[in-house]
């Protein structure tokens, strides 16, 4: 293979596969390297899509999240080994990407996702990656990312069953507001933590944002975007359904009522959990 313009001898072994795809090739992989993307989330969706984009050569992954590993993270959040136990998940996170690909450039926001810090935390980054299995972090991401005219690549896990979405804005596609205008009613949805999740069920899913990510930055195919993918792991299936904007949507339909961030622990009236304390992950 003829070595590829401004890419380094050993970033030609290491992205070869990239490199004869047509579709990718030299300057797919240039801009995979020149772009960024935000991760909600250390824990099991966080995990794969993390490594999966750090093996691809996005060149600068953020990783926000404030809570620390736990004996019960290990059975799905690859991310994190034994002796990591009781560490900062953004800190082990940071070390297993940069040993994975240095050209990545990792960012480790050990800081709580809020109202107040998301609009700094997003405004970076090229694409949102949305692993979060509370609502008031949800709705949170949703709007900050609308707000910022920002894609949005949304999973959710539960049991073993798996969810994905591609939300943006700036294509008038709707959000998850569209899908959720109000948060059920506290309580009354069992967190992972108090259901449980098939330990494999998070690859499936992180790996599949990681896939949409990737698509979205370097526009291959036909993307997630106006489409709600739902799978079913029991019996292996999947179903799709059309994501149509809502008219009445209070976010981006033709008169929103919602124009700022909120109190979205207020709103949803349940405490925020860190991203990979949701058990989303």
């Amino acid at each position: 293979m003829t070595q590829p313009r401004n890419f380094t001898p050993d970033q030609v072994a290491r992205y070869a596969r990239h490199l004869i795809l047509p579709e990718v090739g030299g300057a797919g992989q240039r801009k995979l390297l020149n772009s960024s993307v935000l991760l909600l989330g250390a824990g099991g969706l966080g995990s794969p899509a993390a490594m999966y984009l750090a093996a691809a050569g996005v060149g600068k992954i953020g990783i926000v999240d404030f809570d620390v590993v736990d004996a019960s993270n290990l059975q799905r959040q690859l991310l994190h080994g034994h002796n990591d136990i009781g560490r900062p998940k953004v800190e082990s996170a940071a070390e297993t990407l940069r040993n994975l690909n240095p050209d990545v450039e990792v960012v480790a926001i050990n800081e709580h996702l809020n109202s107040e810090t998301a609009m700094r935390i997003f405004a970076p980054y090229d694409v949102i990656v949305d692993g979060t299995d509370n609502f008031p972090t949800r709705y949170l991401a949703n709007d900050a990312a609308h707000f910022l005219a920002k894609p949005l690549v949304h999973g959710s896990i539960f049991r073993f069953e798996g969810r994905l979405a591609l939300f943006d804005s700036a294509r008038g596609t709707g959000c998850y507001r569209c899908l959720f205008p109000e948060p059920p009613p506290a309580g009354s949805v069992q967190s992972c933590a108090e259901a449980g999740v098939f330990g494999v069920l998070p690859g499936i899913i992180g790996s599949m944002m990681a896939f949409e990510t990737i698509k979205y930055l370097l526009d291959i195919g036909r993307p997630m975007v106006g489409r709600y993918l739902l799978f079913e792991g029991e019996d292996m299936s999947f179903r799709e359904l059309k994501l149509r904007p809502n008219k009445a949507c209070p976010l981006c339909g033709e008169n929103p009522t919602v124009d700022s961030l909120i109190d979205y622990e207020a709103w949803c009236g349940t405490p925020a959990m860190e991203p990979s304390e949701a058990r989303a992950s």
